[in-house]
């Protein structure tokens, strides 16, 4: 009577919800265990990407001025700065001039290879240091010595060329002797992705090289240090506006310590949230695992929830007292998981340090691991209100009727609400913080759609086989009859394993798709060679020299400038407000061509081309998704500052391109007369009717003899570099996904522990009618088999869709099923499915009759 009095008076009190959530956890965690897991693995995902992301943007923050090589950088293309512009940056700091292309090196004997050379005057590095091997002083390596200039190289140009240090290379008109090896660059990493090694000479050397033509594809890079009692925000800040005033036309691209390489950022940006959304996933699943595990604990403890109920407890306490063991447990999960993730970013230092070329500064974040943390509480009352709410109105009578007839019905709309609300959080913070919206809100959208069309496949299949023929074989009837009957692991088994194949499917079509656009196959007659800087007082003797050096080869060859966005329909660059999509064309200078026909891959969508004989004011052609994602329409105007100087133009027409076919587009296609009298160079593509590496050997090697200012770039070698990149970019992604997979796993295994005490009832029972072993385990086996077969179905059909639509809008690359790996996915989900399902079956058949018979 004590406890009816306590139980009545207080019952509401959270403590005395805790007291009683907490005695009954004391007899152990039986049950909960995938629970925990799969909150632990959901959040560790989350809590290590966003750890690892946060001390990369540390890093990176940290070593901003190192990494850019000052205060502030100013870049310009095609053209060095005027006399007045260097001294305007002089009178604020000191200065450090450097210049980037590509080029040809040549060994002695002959044998040509693709570099990219950086030159450099006698004050870099103005920040950081640059390790050599040997080691020596920078004037010293790179000074001239009776005609021969120095130079610094990656080894891997030592390796391709057959070259050892003191050996002489040839780029262009000049000679360069190897005198050491560069291990490391303090500004390599702002400038992106190289086709070649680097090649490290100074500013006399470049210029003896002759490269240095009008128009050559050449930046030049300058950079200040400013003075050490003005080198804070609020002094760069200052300087790059005055620079802006005081240099309007200029045309320069600025960076300052805090945007370093602002493309890296964002593809960082980006790659983390896709591995965040990754993580979002496993949790998704592990949510599946918290459903049933919290669904088995309220079968299990039914006797004391009447007990609770019989003695005067509501059905609000019995709420409270099991809501607040999930939320305990949910926070053990979680704890669990914020400690393995914080600890990642300090593993992969002390691991992987010195192979790593990202500044990665390990620390503690706790604003990551808080929204992990909430990530992971959310998730498990997303899935655990359902459950728990369902108790609240089921009678003393019916919860002990329950071990016969289980009676389904809907919560009470509170707890419905209540859920919904937790669910709406949960989206709310997942699209809200994310980098690109439009990627999150598209995840959630899926993953709802997934849930629901999973709950539907189960019904359906349940609902087939309940409408079956009766079978006239034993072993048949019982399977069918497993999926159907009351308490079936039918919906538990196919939501857990089909959201875990759906990621998985996924994954490897990107993957392999990445692989086959990158590593494998060209396109049809996509180019074999690009060819670059070809002046263009050369341009037609260049391509009468590659008609006659291939003869059933395809060459191509258009002019091409780079330039600047600098305005748009009247508004800054800076200003404008561009779609994720297209803000990559305001970051930095764009290749620019211009011809009096439509571009060859490119089609019209919008207005009209002005044609060959055109002389009006200038005009442009953009590409229709980045006018879109500038929100730009025909007669729209734009700015584009090209060698220094404001070129304005109207749009005419909007194309849409086919880059995939590898040849030469341009997002910007002006009209003939818009460059008139401005130096440029050329662009050719040759495409070989047969490719071979002979034919391409011999090719790179005489365009070098008969034009040595002609940089080749083999367009299968370039793809392998992008490759490797990208292949790395994979092999993470699938360390995210294989959490995922884990978490499936998981849940799938405690859907079937789960069944395990029905399992072992229905064992007993038809042992004891006289079904023996191996009639029982094929039984099982073939239920298993179809659950998993029709799971895995839906699995491949999912995950294929989204991957289709990753890779073809996200990516606008091109698409091919790959049905190996799909063949794949499909049979590993049968063997795990099976594996699982025989093991916890095994296991009830070994149950003697006797001791469970006594207990029915």
């Amino acid at each position: 009577m004590s406890i009816a009095v306590e139980t009545a008076t207080t019952s509401r009190a959270p403590s005395l919800a805790l007291r009683y959530a907490l005695r009954e956890l004391r007899g152990g965690l039986r049950g909960f265990y995938v629970f925990i897991a799969c909150i632990a693995l959901g959040v560790m995902a989350i809590a290590g990407v966003g750890s690892v992301a946060a001390s990369l943007s540390e890093g990176l923050t940290r070593e901003g001025r190192t990494l850019l090589g000052g205060d502030v950088s100013f870049y310009l293309m095609q053209r060095e700065a005027k006399p007045a512009e260097i001294a305007f940056l002089r009178t604020h700091g000191d200065v450090s001039v450097a210049a980037t292309l590509r080029a040809m090196a040549r060994n002695g004997a002959g044998t040509l290879a693709l570099v990219e050379i950086k030159a450099v005057d006698g004050s870099y590095p103005l920040l950081g240091q640059l390790t050599l091997n040997p080691k020596m002083p920078v004037p010293d390596l790179l000074a001239e010595r009776d005609g021969v200039f120095g130079a610094g190289v990656d080894s891997t140009l030592l390796a391709r060329l057959d070259l050892k240090l003191g050996d002489h290379v040839a780029i262009g008109g000049a000679t360069f002797q190897i005198r050491s090896m560069i291990e490391a660059e303090p500004d390599k990493l702002v400038g992106g992705v190289g086709l070649g090694p680097r090649f490290l000479v100074n500013e006399a050397g470049l210029r003896a090289t002759g490269l240095l033509q009008p128009g050559s594809l050449v930046r030049w890079i300058y950079r200040v240090k400013l003075p050490a009692n003005a080198n804070d925000d609020r002094a760069t800040a200052t300087f790059i506006d005055s620079a802006r005033d005081a240099l309007p036309e200029a045309g320069w691209e600025i960076r300052s310590r805090d945007n370093a390489s602002p493309q890296l950022e964002r593809n960082i940006n980006r790659f983390t949230q896709f591995l965040t959304l990754v993580g979002l996933a496993a949790l998704l699943v592990g949510g599946v695992g918290v459903a049933n595990a919290v669904k088995s604990h309220i079968d299990r403890r039914r006797d004391v929830i009447a007990s609770f109920k019989a003695l005067g407890a509501t059905g609000r306490d019995v709420f409270a007292i099991y809501l607040t063991q999930v939320i305990v447990l949910a926070t053990i999960g979680s704890v669990i998981g914020l400690v393995l993730g914080a600890a990642l970013p300090f593993v992969i230092v002390g691991v992987f340090g010195k192979l790593l070329p990202l500044p990665v500064v390990p620390a503690l974040h706790p604003d990551e691991l808080a929204l992990s943390f909430v990530y992971g509480l959310l998730t498990a009352l997303a899935f655990g209100l359902w459950p728990l709410g369902r108790v609240h109105d089921v009678p003393v009578a019916a919860l002990f009727r329950d071990a016969v007839a289980s009676e389904w019905h809907w919560p009470r709309w509170s707890y419905v609400a209540l859920m919904a609300a937790v669910i709406a959080l949960l989206i709310a913070v997942a699209i809200g913080l994310s980098y690109d919206k439009r990627v999150a809100a598209v995840f959630v959208a899926s993953s709802i759609a997934v849930f629901v069309l999973l709950r539907l496949i189960a019904a359906g299949l349940m609902a087939l086989a309940r409408r079956l023929p009766r079978s006239r074989v034993t072993m048949v009837r019982l399977a069918v009859a497993n999926i159907h009957r009351p308490g079936a692991l039918t919906p538990s088994v196919v939501l857990s394993l089909g959201l875990g194949l759906a990621v998985l499917v996924t994954i490897t079509q990107i993957d392999g798709n990445l692989r086959r656009q990158f590593l494998a196959a060209l396109p049809d007659r996509a180019p074999s060679f690009f060819f670059i800087d070809i002046p263009s007082t050369e341009a037609d003797r260049f391509s009468a020299f590659l008609k006659q050096t291939t003869p059933d080869g395809t060459v191509e060859d258009v002019p091409m400038l780079r330039g600047r966005i600098v305005a748009a329909r009247g508004v800054k660059a800076d200003e404008l407000k561009p779609s994720l999509d297209a803000e990559w064309v305001l970051q930095s200078d764009r290749g620019l061509t211009y011809t009096g026909e439509v571009p060859k891959g490119s089609k019209i969508v919008e207005g009209e081309w002005w044609g060959a004989d055109y002389h009006g004011p200038p005009l442009v052609s953009m590409e229709k998704k980045i006018a879109d994602g500038l929100r730009l329409k025909i007669g729209d105007e734009i700015v584009v500052n090209v060698l220094g100087r404001d070129i304005s133009a109207k749009i005419a027409n909007l194309r849409n391109i086919d880059w995939q076919g590898l040849g030469i587009n341009f997002v910007l296609v002006f009209s003939p007369n818009a460059f008139k009298g401005a130096p440029h160079s050329h662009v050719a593509t040759l495409t070989e009717a047969h490719p071979s590496p002979s034919d391409d050997a011999r090719i790179i090697k005489q365009v070098a003899d008969a034009f040595p200012m002609v940089t080749s770039v083999r367009v299968r070698e370039a793809l392998e570099t992008i490759g490797s990149v990208v292949t790395n970019l994979v092999l993470a992604i699938r360390g995210a996904s294989a959490v995922t997979l884990i978490s499936a796993i998981l849940v799938l295994g405690g859907a079937l522990a789960a069944g395990h005490r029905h399992r072992v009832y229905d064992a007993v029972i038809l042992k004891t009618l006289g079904a023996t072993r191996a009639r029982l385990l094929g039984a099982y086996a073939l239920e298993y088999l179809m659950i998993g077969f029709a799971t895995a179905l839906f699995g491949v059909f999912a995950g294929s869709i989204a991957a289709w639509l990753i890779v073809t809008r996200l990516m606008t690359l091109s698409f091919v099923w790959q049905a190996g790996s799909a063949a794949a996915v499909v049979v590993a989900a049968l063997i795990v499915t099976i594996g699982l399902g025989l093991a916890g079956t095994l296991l009830a058949l070994n149950r003697k009759p006797a001791a469970v018979l006594r207990n029915l």
